[in-house]
């Protein structure tokens, strides 16, 4: 019997992970008199991520991480001109759909960068995305952005001058979002399905919750055995996994996956497939000095 291979265990494993976790907040939904039309969106996006991340594995290669990149920067830029909620600029509607852009590009972005982190015009691109989530504003995504810039920066081939600097601009632009005032006010189903969940019953929040976690600790853990460049876009990926799921303590932010959104469900199935094609044979790149190219 053939062995699977670590982009296909990240996949499954992954995939069985977040299925627990969307379904469970569906669930909590159903109990709570969320209509279906609303929650069964959340399983519809599974699906559509399963797809695209199966995509991603098979054929997404190193030059697709920079794309996506470049597509993340052009698609927050597009954000700030569509309809604002309360000054707000996070969404565009494509037909009927009501995208978050911040959840359906950061994700892949982050791998991306993994990728990429001994290119400074790289770098530059991570930074502009900072720059946009504070002008958003987004202070949940501009930390998970941050942190998840900081764990790469740490792990870069670069000069100590050159990763101080660059974890010091991702510090203050993070703050900085802290500071934009956020005037919108939480929805139920989105900002406080881990609330609805408890007045189902405490065990069941608790089951959610732990779900959560485990669902963001999965690319770091399954990317363990992986080359360095796989390993960081692991560990990158997780971050941003938790700390999405830890801001929403402090403010009135989307809890991913859980609550209602299809946006987060897509992203994170992106980032996933873009890491699970860092980890299929051959596709590690070469180590090259810091040069800074």
């Amino acid at each position: 019997m053939r062995t699977p291979s670590p982009s296909a265990r990240l996949v499954f494993t992954y995939g069985l992970a977040t299925l627990l976790t969307v379904a469970t907040g569906c669930l909590v939904c159903a109990l709570s008199g969320v209509p279906t039309v609303t929650w069964l969106r959340n399983l519809i996006a599974w699906g559509v991520g399963a797809g695209a991340a199966g995509g991603l594995a098979v054929v997404a290669g190193r030059r697709t991480g920079l794309v996506l990149l470049g597509v993340a920067v052009a698609g927050l830029a597009a954000s700030l001109a569509g309809t604002p909620q309360d000054g707000v600029h996070r969404w565009l509607d494509v037909g009927p759909l009501h995208i978050n852009v911040a959840f359906i590009v950061l994700p892949a972005a982050v791998v991306a960068m993994a990728w990429n982190r001994e290119r400074l015009w790289a770098w530059g691109l991570a930074i502009a995305l900072l720059g946009l989530l504070v002008v958003q504003p987004d202070a949940s995504q501009a930390t998970a952005l941050g942190l998840a810039l900081g764990v790469i920066a740490v792990r870069a081939p670069l000069s100590t001058r050159r990763r101080v600097g660059i974890i010091a601009i991702t510090t203050v632009l993070a703050v900085a979002a802290w500071l934009r005032p956020d005037p919108l006010q939480p929805i139920p189903e989105v900002e406080g399905i881990v609330t609805l969940a408890a007045a189902v019953t405490p065990g069941l929040a608790g089951l959610a919750v732990a779900l959560l976690i485990v669902t963001a600790l999965a690319p770091g853990f399954m990317a363990r055995p992986a080359g360095p460049v796989g390993r960081t876009g692991g560990l990158a990926l997780s971050t941003y996994g938790l700390a999405t799921v830890a801001t929403p303590l402090f403010g009135d932010f989307p809890v991913p996956l859980l609550g209602i959104g299809m946006s987060p469900v897509l992203g994170f199935w992106l980032g996933v497939g873009l890491l699970a094609a860092g980890l299929r044979p051959g596709a590690e790149p070469a180590p090259t000095p810091g040069s800074g190219s």
